[in-house]
């Protein structure tokens, strides 16, 4: 067989390969799409709380304020070590 055969023939297995792909990409994108639209049909619409705005006040005991004083003391010591 002549080189030009055995190209034509590689670019036609690769035409074939690549369809095949494709066509089994769009059946995918179209089966996605169905079972979305059949999701959305399907599911109550759902119901939101609202939530307030207002952001909970703690009042910290010494204990937290001790923590809070530790923590940031090695992170400070952290930061100062790894410049």
């Amino acid at each position: 067989m002549p080189v030009a055969d055995l190209i034509l023939e590689g670019v036609k297995l690769m035409l074939l390969g690549m369809g095949t792909v494709f066509t089994f990409l769009m059946l995918l994108v179209v089966a996605m799409a169905g079972m979305s639209r059949l999701a959305r049909i399907l599911e109550p619409p759902a119901t939101h709380a609202v939530e307030s705005l207002q952001t909970p006040t703690v009042a910290g005991s010494q204990e937290d304020r001790d923590l809070v004083a530790v923590i940031s003391a090695a992170i400070r010591h952290y930061r100062a070590k790894t410049r």
